[in-house]
């Protein structure tokens, strides 16, 4: 556990060391997210905060190559390389939409193609867990659900990412209980060797959004940008296919009776808001007869707005969510699912009370739209 905290906060401290530098960048290459009609923020801000997260991601992982005992997670280095390589491509397309503002196509092509390129390096969700049973099919169709699976968290975690910390704050909490679950998974179902590549990359993602949430809470001073969101989105689904689709179910219902589908859910879990925005706002917008990435004004976060809520108190609203639903599901390792149940149950009534109850303002905020 200390050499991932150790990881971690390499993490950490390299993104909040080059966020300045980040942010200068923005502001000499002209990527700032001016005030538009469909913004929420009042000021023009500097965006291309991803470039900070992706140097933190990097060092993290080149360091950690060096530390003995995550030897044999470096024994095979195609994943870490596809993780890698792949984050780059991405990094580098966010940054050239954050600056020229890409087409919706292009964008699309520049994430099949990072998609494509770690699957092309062995990270595949080539079965998936499902009770005391292994779905699996053939590698065109493993990689095509790899595929289809990366890009939908990219888009998730960038739909959502409309208020100042909300996108890192999100996928921080939820990374800390995808790495809890990732850990403990690993310590019981492998008695003598501890290291495992989905916890190490939980780890530097966790460490990547604490490094960059000071910069970017409210009122921030930079944006993580496409740069960022999609980053984001694309470390967290690599972490998530290498656990839910290498797991073997049978062994670890044997072993230590975890529930075989926690695999499968706790990623959705983790992502549950990002995607249930995105889904919500594709419908809505198809409905319409527009685009789904036509801007509008009813995303989960301005909803929240609309119910006069302040700006941190509706992002601090769905980080309860998120930890509520997150840990939900990750403490299915440690505790009886009655118990579980009844936990989250209360978690939900917590949270609700808080959207809903006597906290919000009596005036509500007014709504911007976002992407």
């Amino acid at each position: 556990m200390r050499v991932y905290l150790l990881v971690l906060v390499i993490a950490a401290v390299v993104t909040y060391l080059t966020t300045p530098l980040a942010r200068w960048c923005a502001l000499r290459w002209g990527a700032i997210t001016a005030v538009r009609d469909r913004d929420v923020h009042a000021v023009p801000t500097p965006r291309l905060g991803g470039m900070a997260m992706f140097a933190g991601l990097l060092v993290a992982l080149l360091m950690a190559s060096r530390l003995p005992f995550l030897e044999p997670v470096y024994a095979n280095p195609r994943p870490i390389f596809g993780i890698i390589g792949g984050a780059a491509l991405v990094c580098a397309l966010g940054v050239a939409d954050d600056i020229w503002d890409l087409d919706w196509l292009t964008k699309l092509m520049g994430q099949v193609l990072a998609a494509g390129f770690l699957a092309w390096q062995g990270v595949l969700l080539y079965r998936l867990p499902l009770a005391d049973n292994v779905i699996s099919g053939s590698s065109r169709a493993a990689v095509f659900v790899t595929v289809v699976s990366v890009i939908v968290a990219m888009n998730a975690v960038n739909f959502v990412d409309g208020l100042d910390g909300l996108a890192a704050g999100l996928l921080a909490i939820g990374g800390a209980a995808f790495f809890v679950y990732a850990y403990l998974l690993t310590v019981d179902t492998s008695r003598d060797d501890y290291s495992n590549l989905a916890t190490l990359v939980v780890a530097v993602l966790v460490g990547v959004c604490l490094g960059f949430l000071p910069h970017n809470l409210y009122p921030a001073r930079i944006f993580m940008g496409d740069s960022g969101s999609m980053l984001l989105g694309f470390v967290f689904a690599a972490a998530a296919i290498v656990v839910t689709g290498q797991i073997d179910p049978k062994a670890v219902v044997e072993r230590v009776q975890f529930p075989a589908y926690v695999p499968i859910l706790l990623p959705v879990a983790v992502l549950v808001l990002p995607l249930l925005d995105m889904g919500l706002a594709i419908v809505r917008r198809l409905l319409k007869g527009k685009s789904p990435f036509h801007p509008d004004r009813l995303h989960l976060h301005h909803r929240l707005l609309a119910l006069g809520h302040s700006h941190r108190r509706a992002v601090a609203i769905m980080y309860v969510w998120t930890a509520v639903l997150a840990f939900g599901v990750a403490a299915l390792a440690v505790l009886s699912t009655t118990t579980v149940l009844v936990a989250t149950g209360v978690g939900v009534v917590v949270a609700t009370v808080l959207t809903l109850g006597p906290l919000r303002g009596r005036t509500p905020n007014a709504v911007e739209a976002s992407p």
